[in-house]
C-alpha cells in the first residue's frame, strides 16, 4: 500500500471520531488546539514505542523477557508492567503539557479536558494505525474497529483530571482520584490486550476471546457515561432496584446484554474478516450467500435481544423515577 494511503487510513477514522465527539460536546476548544493536541497524541505514540523498546532491552538483560511472552501469564505480565503503564503514561503527559499552558490563560471546563484526553488518545491511535498498516501486521478493518479503544482506555483518568482542573477549589480528594483512575486505565488497557491475545492459545484459554468484545462494549458505555457527567447531564441509570435481589437480577440482565451485544459485534467482525478475501462475484455463490445470511441473522438476533434488554432496563428505571 502506498505511504500516502496508509497515512490516510491511519488518520481519517480517528479524526472523524474526534469530530463526532466535538459535535456532541457543547463547549469545545478551538479546532486548531484540538488538531495540535491530536498531533501531541501521535508524538506520544512514537515516544511510547521507543520507551517499550528500551524497556525490553533492559528486561532482556535481566531475564529472558521474550521467552516469558510465550505463555498467557507472560503476556499478562508484559501488559501490566510494560505496555499499559508506558502507553497510558505517555498519553497522560501529552494531555498535561497543553493543559499547563492553557490554564494560565483560561478556566478550563471539565468537558474541555475530557475532549483533550480523547484527542490525545485518538492521535495515539493514528500513530499506532500507521505502524500496523505500514508493516502489514493488521488489516484496515481491524484498525478501523479498534479506533475508539485508546479513548475508552484513557477515559477514567481524563474524567478525574477534568474534574480536578475545572474545580475552583483544588480539593485534595479530587487530586487523589487521578492516580486511582490512571491505575484503573492501566488495568483495563492490559486486560483488553490480554483478552485479544487469548484466541491464539488452545482451549479453554482461547474461550477468553469471547469476553473481549463484551468488555470493550462495557468500556464504551463507561466512556459515554463519563462524557455525560463532564457535561453536567444526568447519567443513564440501568440498575435501580431497592432490594439486593432486585439489583442482582438487574446486574445479571446487564451482564447478559453485554455478552450478547458484545459477541454479536464480534460475530459480525469475524464474518467480515472471513469474507474479505472473496471477490464480489464469489459473495453471490449459493453456499457463500447462505453462510452470510445465516451468520448475519444469528448475530443480528443476539444484538436485538441485547438492545431489548437495554431498553427495558432504561424504561423501567425512568418509570420508577417519575412515579
Amino acid at each position: 500500500m502506498d505511504n500516502f494511503f496508509i497515512v490516510l487510513w491511519a488518520a481519517i477514522p480517528p479524526l472523524l471520531l474526534l469530530g463526532y465527539y466535538c459535535w456532541r460536546v457543547q463547549f469545545t476548544p478551538s479546532l486548531l488546539w484540538l488538531l495540535l493536541i491530536f498531533i501531541f497524541g501521535a508524538i506520544s505514540g512514537f515516544a511510547a514505542l521507543k520507551l517499550e523498546f528500551l524497556f525490553e532491552d533492559v528486561a532482556n538483560s535481566v531475564v529472558n523477557w521474550r521467552w516469558l511472552q510465550y505463555s498467557l501469564f507472560g503476556v499478562a505480565l508484559r501488559q501490566l508492567v510494560e505496555i499499559g503503564p508506558i502507553e497510558e503514561g505517555c498519553k497522560f503527559v501529552a494531555v498535561i503539557i497543553p493543559i499547563c499552558y492553557l490554564q494560565r490563560k483560561y478556566q478550563l471546563r471539565a468537558s474541555s479536558v475530557f475532549i483533550f484526553t480523547i484527542a490525545v488518545a485518538l492521535g495515539f491511535t493514528a500513530q499506532e494505525n500507521w505502524i500496523y498498516l505500514f508493516y502489514g501486521t493488521a488489516s484496515i478493518l481491524n484498525r478501523v474497529i479498534g479506533t475508539p479503544v485508546h479513548a475508552m482506555f484513557s477515559a477514567p483518568w481524563g474524567y478525574a483530571l477534568g474534574i480536578y482542573i475545572s474545580s475552583r477549589m483544588r480539593l485534595h480528594q479530587y487530586k487523589k482520584s487521578i492516580p486511582k483512575a490512571w491505575i484503573n486505565s492501566v488495568i483495563c488497557h492490559s486486560l483488553a490486550n490480554v483478552l485479544s491475545n487469548a484466541g491464539g492459545y488452545s482451549a479453554p484459554i482461547s474461550f477468553l476471546s469471547y469476553v473481549l468484545f463484551p468488555f470493550l462494549l462495557w468500556m464504551f458505555w463507561r466512556l459515554e457515561q463519563l462524557l455525560r457527567r463532564v457535561e453536567g447531564k444526568r447519567p443513564i441509570v440501568l440498575i435501580y432496584g431497592h432490594t439486593p435481589q432486585h439489583r442482582y437480577w438487574q446486574r445479571g440482565l446487564v451482564l447478559f446484554a453485554l455478552m450478547l451485544g458484545g459477541n454479536a459485534i464480534f460475530g459480525l467482525f469475524l464474518l467480515v474478516r472471513d469474507l474479505s478475501p472473496l471477490s464480489l462475484s464469489q459473495l453471490f455463490y449459493p453456499n457463500v450467500l447462505w453462510f452470510i445470511l445465516s451468520r448475519f441473522s444469528l448475530n443480528f438476533l443476539f444484538g436485538a435481544i441485547a438492545w431489548v434488554i437495554y431498553r427495558y432496563l432504561r424504561y423501567s428505571a425512568r418509570r420508577r423515577y417519575f412515579t
